[in-house]
């Protein structure tokens, strides 16, 4: 019985080479092929290996051999429900479902980078750009989850594209109608339920105009509208507040579900928790720009504004990471006893959201993994939203909200 590794040897297939749509329906292929879910991937699948590798492949019954996963995160062997992963980054979302019991049927994401990490850890290439994508050709799903691109919404992101001249919000026309692929899909799958996550500042962008555009297209579906702002600092060393937002089908729940956001632990968690022991001294600051930073604070309090470093408590929490973080590490830097502060490692910034140690990094370099998990979630705060979105999803199923 093959292992998922051993099979891609087998196949002889590099990851860097097929990291395409025909290799994603591989992939979701071999997870789904005892579910049911496998019709949607089949032909596509068999259509790619029989061009990229004919030798070895020549009876589409080999598409059929069983394997077990040796990838540190697989699909649940008995799940509960069936969700999928949209603008999935390198899966935090995916990891919290997972840990609900759900088995991902559809995941999608665009960037390269991104999917190397996805496949390192979940045994799956995600499909590509989501606008290319047909619903139709996306399996039935109890659950859709998407952490929609964030940047036309952000503080940060709408200031950068006011200084430049450039729109933001829907009228980016790159990233702000993404949003409305979420609608395309939900209009043609109908799944039970929803949850979307992006920056707290969508609720306030264009004086809440694009707030009650989001609001008003969900409620035009026909679901739930529930949305909250939550701080990840609860769960991890990070102050870091996300709009959440949670959305029940009314054709199957009728208005009748009883959802709440959960009630969040107390926050008392240190930013030492989560650092390594001895780190290469390679994350510390050089003279010259620790001397920027200090000398670019002192500038902007000049100013009268808030910019610049941030030099961590050890017994506090950090700022909120960012994508950014790999540049300088200046949101974020640890105090060292004698010497120039430090930037955090990556691994250290996996920890910070949430993310396992055996979680793997290394797919990529250090820069993309900073950004990585500067674009990510904190897994155990959306696993802790999901846990109740869950509970809704098996009370239908056990009836409760049966006429």
């Amino acid at each position: 019985m093959s292992t998922y590794n051993e099979r891609k040897k087998e196949l002889n297939i590099n990851i860097d080479k097929h990291l395409n749509d025909g290799f994603a329906a591989v992939t979701h292929y071999w997870q789904n092929h005892t579910n049911g879910v496998s019709q949607y991937y089949k032909p596509f699948a068999y259509e790619y290996l029989q061009e990229n590798i004919p030798n070895i492949v020549r009876d589409v019954e080999q598409l059929y051999i069983p394997f077990r996963y040796d990838v540190p995160f697989p699909p649940p062997v008995n799940p509960r429900f069936k969700f999928i992963d949209l603008f999935a980054g390198i899966g935090g979302f995916r990891l919290a479902f997972q840990n609900l019991g759900g088995h991902c049927v559809f995941s999608s994401e665009w960037n390269n980078y991104a999917k190397k990490t996805y496949e390192a850890n979940f045994g799956e290439v995600p499909f590509g750009d989501i606008t290319k994508i047909n619903a139709n050709s996306i399996p039935g799903h109890d659950i859709l989850i998407a952490g929609f691109p964030c940047q036309p919404f952000s503080i940060a992101g709408v200031s950068k594209k006011n200084a430049l001249g450039r729109a933001h919000g829907f009228k980016d026309e790159t990233q702000g109608t993404l949003f409305f692929e979420i609608v395309r899909i939900l209009d043609t799958k109908r799944p039970k339920m929803f949850l979307l996550e992006n920056v707290k500042n969508l609720k306030s962008h264009d004086k809440g105009n694009t707030f009650k555009v989001i609001k008003g297209a969900l409620e035009e579906l026909g679901y739930s509208f529930y949305f909250q702002i939550l701080d990840g600092k609860h769960f991890v060393p990070q102050h870091r507040e996300r709009i959440v937002i949670v959305g029940f089908n009314n054709d199957y729940f009728h208005g009748r579900e009883e959802f709440q956001y959960p009630e969040l632990p107390e926050a008392n968690n240190a930013i030492r928790d989560i650092l390594t022991d001895n780190p290469d001294s390679k994350y510390t600051l050089s003279n010259k720009l620790w001397n920027y930073l200090q000398e670019y604070a002192i500038k902007h309090r000049r100013n009268g504004n808030g910019f610049g470093f941030g030099l961590t408590d050890l017994n506090g929490i950090s700022r909120t990471l960012s994508a950014r973080y790999y540049k300088d590490g200046s949101e974020i830097l640890i105090p060292q006893d004698g010497i120039n502060p430090r930037r955090l490692t990556p691994r250290e910034c996996a920890r910070l959201q949430g993310y396992p140690d055996n979680f793997i990094i290394d797919a990529v370099s250090e820069n993309q993994a900073y950004r990585q998990f500067g674009n990510s979630v904190v897994v155990p705060l959306m696993q802790a939203v999901g846990a109740n979105i869950v509970d809704g999803l098996i009370r239908e199923q056990n009836g409760k909200y049966a006429e």
